[in-house]
């Protein structure tokens, strides 16, 4: 009797703690959603424990979750985004049937409704802590000028001789390369080689001389709905929920090369856009592959040439003493072919400039919340760096 009453009371008081902790589980979210706040905080105040992240911690989630995500052909990081598009416009509809119908629904729809809410107040909690780690605390870091040591100094100014020079450079460069490749009826460039293996060799090329570009890159992959970012004039994507680097498969070709290094980038921690477009371009300048060194060119040409209107004032005469863009360089300088974007502007559901306005608002208010307060006019900072980077190679 005595030790089955013993028994008894340790069960009831098993049963209470287990109440006591499903009490809990509610506050869990809240808890993630607070320390992704902390960790904002804290990457914006301290440098070295940021820096210390991004360097030790960030690349063990690609060398991990991202060989996983890696196996799948497809991006799992693009249907994830459609399913929390989907959950969404559910929890909303519910919101809404519930709202109007609520003493009337069954039981059974109104505790569905409360738990399937209850889910994706977890997911949210999830989804704070994951952008912060593989997303907003890299915002934080040391720039790649620091982390890469390339030379010339950040606050150096730079005149109109050495933008001069880097931008005929890269026109000198673009223009011997154009007549090389082969070529088809429309004079669409022509290339059979993997270029996804390739990106990931030139950035594992690059890593030997710079070691935060060292260790494991899985394949880039095509967005499926390639025709929806192209409205969007989206080159190419990292998912952060996934660790992927995403390209658009319509794109013309020159683009490409570039644009998944420059994703894959991403991956090692180089957040910002003008670095990855810095990272890409160096990746591809130096290859033996001619459509990878077309491409870098390509990629920073459009920055360098309206740079360097600027720096002469806009003199026609002295724009046009120097090396002048060929016509197949400027023909090969384009986003989309015309038959690619008839396909887009005849599968698309809503108006291109509706969707690319939206896209163009999104990214540069995310842009500014994360300390970039140029918004996507960053990305052509790019010159900068490539400014320092040749400092004392060509001036």
């Amino acid at each position: 009797m005595v030790i089955a009453f013993f028994i008894e009371t340790e069960n009831r008081g098993f049963r209470e703690r287990i109440k006591k902790l499903k009490g809990w589980k509610k506050w869990i979210p809240a808890w993630l959603v607070l320390f992704a706040i902390l960790l904002n905080i804290t990457g914006r105040v301290w440098q070295g424990f940021t820096d210390f992240y991004v360097d030790t911690i960030f690349p063990l989630w690609a060398e991990t979750y991202g060989r996983f995500t890696g196996i799948f052909p497809f991006s799992v990081g693009e249907w994830m985004l459609y399913l929390a598009v989907l959950l969404v416009f559910l929890l909303l509809i519910g919101g809404i049937i519930y709202a109007l119908f609520g003493k009337k629904l069954p039981e059974i729809f109104k505790t569905g409704y409360r738990k399937y809410a209850f889910f994706l107040y977890w997911v949210f909690g999830i989804v704070c802590v994951v952008m912060t780690l593989n997303c907003f605390l890299l915002y934080q870091a040391r720039t790649v000028n620091v982390r890469f040591e390339i030379g010339g100094r950040p606050d150096k100014e730079y005149g109109p001789e050495e933008i001069a020079a880097l931008r005929d450079y890269v026109v000198i460069n673009a223009n011997a390369l154009a007549p090389e490749f082969e070529r088809d009826e429309n004079g669409y460039l022509l290339y059979e080689e993997n270029l996804e293996q390739k990106a990931r060799e030139e950035m594992r090329r690059l890593g030997e001389k710079f070691s935060n570009l060292e260790g494991y890159y899985p394949r880039p992959k095509k967005l499926a709905l390639s025709g929806f970012y192209s409205q969007q004039y989206i080159m190419g994507y990292y998912f952060p929920f996934s660790m992927e680097a995403n390209y658009n498969r319509q794109m013309y070709i020159t683009n490409v090369p570039v644009t998944m290094c420059h994703e894959l980038s991403h991956l090692k921690g180089f957040i910002l856009e003008d670095e990855a477009n810095f990272i890409g371009y160096l990746a591809c300048v130096d290859s033996e592959d001619p459509l990878f060194r077309y491409s870098a060119y390509l990629s920073v040409i459009g920055y360098l040439d309206r740079d360097f209107v600027k720096a002469i004032g806009e003199e026609e005469e002295i724009y046009r003493s120097h090396p002048q863009i060929s016509a197949q360089v400027a023909a090969d300088k384009k986003f989309l072919t015309n038959e690619a974007w008839e396909q887009v502007e005849k599968k698309a559901v809503l108006k291109t400039e509706t969707v690319k306005q939206a896209a163009d608002t999104f990214l540069d208010t995310t842009l500014t919340l994360n300390g970039v307060a140029d918004g996507t006019i960053s990305y052509s900072r790019v010159v900068k760096l490539l400014l320092q980077y040749y400092d004392g190679k060509l001036y």
